[in-house]
C-alpha cells in the first residue's frame, strides 16, 4: 500500500512537472529551489595567486564549456596554457580573452584527439612552445541523448572514439615522454556520475567514460612511480551550451533534475574549474587514484531506493508565489509527494504489520 501511494504520488509530480514545463513556454533556466541559499556558489579562484606560476597547463576541449572555465582559473593562478580542439577559431578566440584577462600566455592549437598521429604531432608542438606539460586535463568529450535501439554502429564510434580513445592517446603520448624526461605531472580527467552506474539513452558515453576512469586507476598505480598522478571528477548536471543542447534539446531534462539534487541548484563551470586546480596543484601531491564526485549530491539521491518518499516541498520551479501563472489555484499538497496524511497513514500500516 505504501509503495502504490508513492509511486501514484510519483506519477502525479512528473505529469505535473511536464505540465508546468509547457506551460512555462519552454523558454529559460528554472529557479533554484529555495535550499540552494545554503549552498551559495563562490565563484573566485581559491587557490593562491601564483599557484600554478612557471607551470605550463593543456586543456583538451579547452576553447568551450568546463574546459574554457578550467582553462580561465589555471591562467589566473599563473599558468602557461595550452587548448586544444578541432574548431581553431573558438581556440583562439577564448585564447586571446583569456589571455588579456590574466595577462599570462594561452596557446591555441587544433587538434582532432580521435587520430594518434595528430596528437603525437601536437604533443610535439606543445613541446616546443611550453615544455612538456605540468597539469594535463582531459576534457574532450562528445555526447547525445539516442535509444540504444537506433544507435548506429558510427554513433558508437564517434562517442568512443573522442572520449576513451581520445583520452587515451593524449594521456599515453604524454605519459611516455615525461617518464623519458624524469618529469612528474598532474593528469585530470573529466568523466560523469553515470560512469560509475551507467545510464539508459546514452550508453556510448557511459561505457567510454567508465573505460577512462578504469585507465586512470590503472595508470595512478602503474606509472606513480614516475611521479605521475591521475585524478578524475565526476560532474553533476552543470548548465553549458554544448552539453545542454544536445542531452536536453527540449529543456525537459533540466526542467525536472533540480527535484533530485539535495542542494537545490545546478552546478556552475567556475565551481567545477576551482576543483579542478586544487586536484592539479600541489595541494593535492598525495591524490591520485582518485574520482571526486561533484553533483550537488544528486548521485546519492538516485540511489537511495526510499529517497521518493521526501516531501519535495515546492515543486522544483520553485515559484516566488503560488499566485503566479501557471501555478495559480494549486495547492501545497499538489507539490508533495507524500502529503502528511499519506505518512500517518503509512506509519499506522507500519505499526500494525506482525512478525517479519
Amino acid at each position: 500500500m505504501a509503495v502504490a501511494l508513492v509511486n501514484m504520488a510519483s506519477a502525479f509530480l512528473r505529469r505535473k512537472s511536464w505540465q508546468t514545463f509547457v506551460a512555462s513556454g519552454l523558454s529559460g533556466s528554472p529557479p533554484p529551489l529555495p535550499q540552494s541559499r545554503f549552498f551559495p556558489p563562490l565563484e573566485e579562484a581559491m587557490l593562491p595567486p601564483g599557484t600554478f606560476r612557471g607551470r605550463a597547463a593543456l586543456i583538451t576541449g579547452g576553447g568551450t564549456g568546463l574546459g574554457r572555465a578550467m582553462t580561465t582559473v589555471l591562467s589566473q593562478l599563473g599558468a602557461q596554457c595550452v587548448i586544444v580542439s578541432r574548431k581553431l577559431d573558438v581556440l583562439q578566440k577564448t585564447a586571446d580573452e583569456i589571455s588579456g584577462r590574466t595577462g599570462n600566455p594561452v596557446h591555441a592549437l587544433q587538434l582532432d584527439v580521435r587520430d594518434p598521429e595528430a596528437v603525437a604531432r601536437c604533443v610535439q608542438r606543445v613541446e616546443s612552445l611550453t615544455g612538456l606539460p605540468d597539469v594535463i586535463v582531459n576534457n574532450a568529450a562528445g555526447n547525445f541523448v539516442c535509444p540504444s535501439e537506433n544507435l548506429s554502429a558510427n554513433a558508437w564510434k564517434t562517442v568512443a572514439d573522442i572520449v576513451l580513445n581520445g583520452t587515451a592517446y593524449v594521456t599515453l603520448e604524454l605519459g611516455k615522454r615525461l617518464v623519458r624526461q624524469q618529469k612528474g605531472a598532474a593528469f585530470l580527467a573529466i568523466t560523469t556520475i553515470y560512469a560509475e552506474s551507467g545510464s539508459g539513452f546514452v550508453v556510448p558515453s557511459a561505457a567510454a567514460k567508465a573505460g577512462v576512469e578504469a585507465l586512470y586507476k590503472s595508470l595512478a598505480a602503474e606509472w606513480g612511480r614516475y611521479g605521475l598522478r591521475f585524478n578524475i571528477i565526476q560532474p553533476g548536471p552543470i548548465r553549458t551550451k554544448g552539453a545542454f543542447s544536445r542531452l536536453d534539446p527540449m529543456g525537459e531534462f533540466e526542467a525536472g533534475t533540480l527535484s533530485r539534487i539535495p542542494a537545490g541548484r545546478l552546478g556552475r563551470a567556475s565551481e567545477l574549474a576551482n576543483l579542478a586546480s586544487y586536484l592539479c596543484s600541489d595541494y593535492a601531491s598525495w591524490m591520485s587514484g582518485s574520482v571526486v564526485r561533484f553533483d550537488g549530491g544528486e548521485y546519492a539521491m538516485m540511489a537511495g531506493e526510499f529517497n521518493e518518499l521526501r516531501k519535495v516541498g515546492p515543486f522544483p520551479f520553485c515559484p516566488p508565489s503560488l499566485e503566479s501563472p501557471p501555478f495559480r489555484g494549486l495547492t501545497d499538497a499538489a507539490f508533495a509527494q507524500v502529503t502528511p496524511e499519506q505518512w500517518k497513514l503509512m506509519e499506522k500500516m507500519i505499526r500494525s504489520t506482525k512478525g517479519s
